[in-house]
């Protein structure tokens, strides 16, 4: 999750790492270099036919196939160009050299392939098992809800195999239907730690406390709780980890409660028109709560009429970029899909249009809860949104 609180990236172990693998790619290249200026000059003298032949070679390790086969294309494009201009053509060592690069390429490339399947290999089986691990935290929504159709979607980014912090839940209790949909500061097991410490509080609360804001002071308190337990978070996350989360409750009454902390605001599609249901006081996301001196007492009421469509997502939605860095218009997309879809249907169109929008690449996590009103209640006079 991205945030103007987090603090710009302290270059660690992990940024030397990215560092050296860097350079490493780049060594072939400059042996081709330095191959290339010793054969042009004066000091061709000196013989570089091993060293041109370690360009494909090295190249193998760290720059998959078709990195190895630009490098053994490279490394032939400089063998002729040397031959030619020093007149070796027709000589033993020539031959020798050109063989000896084939054969090195050809090696080169099939052992970087073996390893590149096998690296996928395991990268999957890794996803694989991160998928498991956060379905058994976060469970799909049900299609019916009291008063309401629903569907949820969580889609994992795309940069690696390390689960997210995005989580999400609807439940049905006598208050009414109440959702949750959040996004854990960070990546991997501390995240997923802290999804299944916050769900958990909010699939006990929403049954036993009245107040709305009370379910929200229970997750924090509960997030509270488990930032306290020696050694099991990383001074970082004690530093800065924070959640951001929006609760919202859909009574009888044609109306839709919201308490938001820190949360993109949800979309209300209404009569063809998607509108933000913003917060009228901001709120600071779970674990910041001590940037303000009070919090709003009260959740925030906005018409929910038969025929609307609640939107729920985390902030991987409205920050996916396409290559041109422009961000996704969701507005312009839930209008475009509209209400005649299932939930189901809906969201899943939605996920085509944000891969295409991204070309495939999710930079981050995204989950997403789509609630329908369909039952049959006095509508709201248009316009009056906030009843808060």
């Amino acid at each position: 999750m991205k945030s103007p609180l987090r603090s710009p990236p302290v270059l660690g172990a992990g940024g030397h790492s990215r560092v050296l693998f860097t350079l490493m790619q780049c060594v072939p290249y400059l042996i081709a270099v330095a191959v290339l200026v010793i054969e042009l000059t004066p000091a061709h003298f000196i013989y570089t036919g091993p060293f041109l032949t370690a360009v494909p070679a090295l190249a193998a390790v760290t720059l998959g196939p078709r990195g190895t086969t630009a490098a053994a294309a490279l490394a032939l494009a400089i063998s002729v160009t040397t031959a030619t201009h020093n007149g070796a053509w027709g000589t033993l060592q020539v031959y020798s050299n050109f063989l000896a690069l084939a054969l090195v390429s050809v090696a080169g490339f099939i052992t970087s392939r073996a390893m590149q399947e096998r690296r996928q290999r395991e990268l999957d089986q890794v996803r694989r098992i991160a998928v498991a691990a956060q379905e058994v935290v976060l469970r799909p929504v049900p299609a019916r809800l009291g008063p309401l159709g629903a569907g949820s979607l969580c889609l994992a980014a795309g940069t690696g195999a390390r689960v997210g912090g995005d989580l999400y839940e609807a439940v049905q209790t006598r208050y009414g239907v109440r959702m949750i949909v959040g996004d854990v500061r960070g990546k991997g097991l501390s995240a997923v730690r802290a999804v299944a410490v916050a769900v958990g509080a909010f699939r006990e609360a929403v049954h036993y406390e009245e107040d709305l804001v009370e379910v929200m002071n229970r997750c924090a308190a509960a997030l509270r709780r488990e930032l306290a337990v020696p050694g099991a978070y990383g001074q970082e996350v004690l530093l800065e980890g924070f959640t951001t989360a929006l609760i919202a409750q859909v009574p009888d009454e044609p109306i839709v409660q919201l308490v938001n902390r820190g949360h993109p605001p949800p979309l209300l599609l209404h009569r063809g028109r998607a509108t933000a249901l913003k917060p009228r006081l901001p709120s600071p996301p779970l674990g910041l709560e001590d940037l303000v001196t009070d919090l709003p007492p009260k959740p925030e009421s906005y018409a929910f009429a038969p025929g609307d469509r609640l939107l729920l997502y985390t902030d991987g939605v409205i920050e996916a970029r396409n290559p041109d860095s422009e961000f996704f218009a969701l507005p312009e997309a839930v209008e475009g899909i509209g209400v005649g879809p299932t939930p189901s249907e809906f969201l899943e169109r939605l996920h085509q249009a944000l891969i295409r929008h991204t070309g495939g690449d999710l930079a981050d996590d995204v989950a997403m809860i789509l609630a329908d009103r369909f039952n049959d209640l006095p509508e709201l006079p248009p316009g009056g949104a906030d009843m808060g």
